[in-house]
């Protein structure tokens, strides 16, 4: 049987067969970056199916459907939307937002060859995780520092006492050695994305609105690119989005500016009584609830899935972590590099040795993956009722990006030429000053998505859901 095309097996997820000829249109390929795997039509094949959900739950509400449309080097550009945002510096000229510590972590968080002929990917992603990380190899934060820290170590080991640690990284694997093994056993036979009924409730149609996802209320509790692009791409369909964090936690200034565009923003600390009760007020009023805590910890705070069906009958509750709910590594935490790391990718970055994708292509993939199936859950929930848990996992996608093939090795120096950037851009006016960023990429005939707020001040909002149908002009103002 021959293997499913990206979109095919989007699709699949969906239950529904393929949309009618001609409703999604998918153009463009690779190569778009310096690398052989097809991470653009990849991720354009998620963003087709992110545009045929919305168009079920437009069909759902109007009877009608649209046109969709993505162009694989569109969405190749937003796999690096970061990197393309800039500023205004003190002599007013426009320059990338990137900063140097960003530039710093990256130096370093790269595999390093082991004492036995293995390469391992330590990660430095947080000052937190920095810390933790350099007090267990007892190394400066420098790339040879780390680099003869690890070369200390036996690969396994190392990966046992990051664990052990309760920091990030793992061993370079092949895509057959992770294949072979238990947890990559687990994730092959699941789908890309669950979407899971975990509850009764009556059938909620969709909040009438002349946008997709118009009266509907999602509270964000996650950070760092995976969970708040899931949360950003329903705040491009007219969601209320509301992103939750405790004051002070970590945070990369620049991904926040940039994967926060649509939403609001304020502080619940949930270890502190009065704060979780209050989020547990919001939730009775919301319609999804996703979060990016490690596996468990959140439950223990009080906000399970099956703990938040019992309090609002009909969640729709996404779950997106690194390595999955189920499996030997299941309790993990992860980033990116470390998805690239463990499933093959990164040990065929390069003809001659381990490299990491010049795009951060599991967690976006991995985000819009997790608002399709929100999406489909939605849906769903407005004709048969239920409570409902999306499971997405940024191993699942790393994986689901490996099996696409590739196109042979490319040369460096590849890159979207300013005039294409350019086009992608928009402008907006976050209070803390002006940015330059990439618009949203998809493409729909009838409701174009777009983002009716800036990004947000981190804690500028209270922690309260807008009136019915607040939006539009009166949010542009706020």
């Amino acid at each position: 049987m021959p293997q499913p095309t990206a979109f095919e097996e989007v699709m699949a997820a969906r239950g529904k067969g393929m949309p009618a000829a001609g409703e999604v249109t998918i153009t463009g390929q690779d190569p778009v970056y310096s690398t052989k795997f097809k991470i653009g039509s990849t991720c354009a094949a998620v963003l087709g199916g992110v545009g045929t959900a919305v168009n079920d739950i437009w069909e759902l509400k109007t009877g009608r459907r649209q046109k969709v449309a993505i162009d694989a080097r569109h969405a190749a550009a937003g796999l690096r939307s970061t990197d393309y945002m800039m500023r205004p510096n003190a002599s007013g000229a426009w320059e990338p937002v990137v900063s140097a510590s960003q530039k710093a972590m990256r130096a370093i968080t790269q595999p390093w060859p082991t004492k036995d002929g293995r390469w391992v990917l330590p990660h430095f992603g947080l000052p937190n995780l920095q810390a933790r990380m350099q007090k267990l190899l007892g190394c400066e934060a420098n790339p040879d520092s780390v680099a003869k820290a690890v070369l200390k170590w036996d690969a396994l080991d190392l990966e046992a006492a990051i664990d052990e640690h309760r920091v990030c990284g793992g061993m370079v694997r092949t895509n057959a050695e992770w294949l072979a093994s238990d947890h990559g056993k687990v994730l092959a036979a699941k789908p890309i994305v669950e979407v899971i009924k975990i509850g009764e409730s009556a059938p909620e149609p969709m909040p009438a609105g002349d946008r997709p996802l118009s009266g509907v209320r999602a509270l964000d509790l996650t950070r760092i690119l995976a969970g708040p692009i899931c949360a950003r791409t329903l705040a491009e369909h007219g969601a209320d989005v509301l992103m939750i964090a405790a004051e002070g936690i970590p945070q990369i200034p620049e991904h926040v500016m940039d994967t926060s565009h649509g939403k609001r923003s304020t502080y619940l600390n949930l270890k502190n009584p009065e704060d979780n009760a209050r989020l547990k007020a919001l939730v009775k009023d919301a319609d999804v609830f996703s979060q990016g805590y490690r596996p468990g910890m959140i439950a223990g705070l009080g906000f399970g899935p099956e703990e938040l069906a019992t309090v609002r009958p009909g969640i729709v509750y996404a779950s997106i972590s690194c390595y999955g709910a189920d499996g030997p590594f299941s309790h993990r935490g992860g980033w990116e590099q470390v998805a690239q790391t463990m499933t093959g990718i990164l040990h065929e970055g390069t003809p001659d040795r381990p490299q990491l994708l010049p795009a951060a292509a599991c967690d976006y993939t991995t985000g819009y993956l997790a608002a399709y199936g929100i999406l489909l859950a939605l849906a769903r929930r407005s004709t048969e009722g239920g409570s409902y848990h999306v499971r997405v996992s940024l191993c699942q996608s790393g994986m689901f990006i490996y099996r696409q093939g590739d196109v042979g090795y490319q040369p460096a120096g590849m890159e979207l030429s300013d005039a294409e950037l350019n086009a992608l851009r928009i402008e907006s006016q976050p209070a803390f000053g002006p940015l330059r960023h990439l618009g949203p990429l998809l493409r729909l005939s009838e409701t174009p998505p777009r983002w009716d707020r800036p990004t947000p001040v981190l804690g500028g909002n209270a922690p309260e859901w807008l009136a019915a149908g607040a939006g539009g002009a009166k949010a542009a103002a706020e």
